[in-house]
């Protein structure tokens, strides 16, 4: 939990609500992570990061992952995921975005790029501004 932020219980909910109505992108992208079958690194899937819900995080890998669907090129919600991912990275998250059809389609790619960035973690800084990998 950042400092300061309080855990809203309708925060919580709404997160809890989400795991349960994952897509299926974000499905097949969890059965790689879950159960730490990346690199032995936990992730969470939903998980509350402040103000923001983030698809997938690695607490310890200090990693966001998120999965997109066409509605992130709209240009509200591109300048909404800029901030989200300007807090993220303020907490010391690097991001990482992959579009929903890349995660059904190139599901090795992406988790060899989700494996890669844990991997360069304790040699670089976060990713710039979030930037889309593939």
């Amino acid at each position: 939990m950042i400092r300061g932020v309080r855990r809203d219980p309708i925060h919580i909910e709404r997160a809890r609500q989400l795991r349960k109505d994952m897509g299926d992108a974000e499905r097949r992208l969890w059965s790689r992570l879950r159960a730490r079958r990346l690199a032995s690194y936990k992730f969470r899937r939903q998980h509350a990061i402040g103000p923001y819900i983030a698809d997938f995080a690695s607490i310890t890998g200090r990693l966001v992952v998120e999965v997109d669907g066409g509605e992130h090129n709209e240009l509200i919600n591109q300048r909404r995921d800029a901030m989200r991912t300007r807090y993220l990275q303020r907490a010391g998250y690097r991001v990482l975005r992959f579009w929903n059809h890349e995660v059904l389609s190139e599901t090795d790619d992406v988790t060899e790029a989700i494996w890669n960035a844990l991997n360069a973690a304790s040699t670089s800084g976060p990713l710039p501004s979030g930037e889309r990998v593939g």
